[in-house]
């Protein structure tokens, strides 16, 4: 089972208010240029997407990214089905013709996801965890439910491990890894070499 704590969890959501709060200065001006850079692109709305996750305990919210593709980018899926390269359930198409200029960038740096921490502000997410899937809960194999226990986080283990070169399953094992082994020092840790991660554009 997945250590459940409560001193950790109270310290893991102390951790993730005070470093969003340090942050915030930062952060703000990033957000406004992100948001300038997709519209002078891409003049489309929405810039800031809000999707369907399922969150822990299967419960679905909503969470908040930056817009990296073309508009009608879902209706354009079925067409593009055949070049598909990763099993079911996912979707990956290298140099997909549906990502923008500026959505290119964003994704290999992982700017897309900054607006997720307004998700971890709101308690729907933590800085580390399980990836939140878009994926239903009756999508999922029943071992696949055990991640469902914890809230999903913006970065995790199998992000500083292959990020996007893994399939579905490995992403749940190295989930399932981190549930099972979770600590203060292990969170410093993914949050650390998520760093090099981006920088080094691994897998993006």
């Amino acid at each position: 089972m997945p250590r459940s704590s409560r001193p950790y969890l109270i310290g893991k959501r102390a951790f993730d208010l005070a470093v969003c709060l340090l942050i915030f200065p930062v952060v703000v001006p990033l957000l406004l240029l992100c948001a300038l850079a997709i519209f002078l692109d891409s003049p489309a709305r929405p810039i800031l997407l809000a999707q369907t996750r399922t969150g822990r305990d299967g419960i679905p919210f909503r969470m908040f990214k930056f817009r990296t593709m073309v508009p009608n980018a879902e209706a354009l899926k079925p067409a593009l089905a055949h070049l598909n390269e990763r099993p079911w359930p996912d979707f990956k198409i290298t140099n997909d013709p549906r990502i923008t200029r500026v959505g290119r960038i964003l994704r290999q740096t992982s700017l897309d996801e900054l607006p997720q921490l307004i998700n971890v502000v709101r308690g729907e997410m933590s800085l580390v965890g399980p990836r939140p899937t878009s994926f239903a809960p009756s999508t999922y194999s029943f071992w696949h439910t055990y991640r469902l226990e914890v809230t999903p986080g913006i970065t995790g283990l199998w992000q500083v491990k292959g990020r996007n070169k893994t399939d579905f399953d490995e992403r749940l094992r190295l989930d399932i890894e981190y549930m099972r082994h979770r600590s203060f020092a292990l969170d410093l840790k993914i949050l650390l070499q998520t760093v090099p991660a981006v920088l080094g554009r691994s897998g993006a």
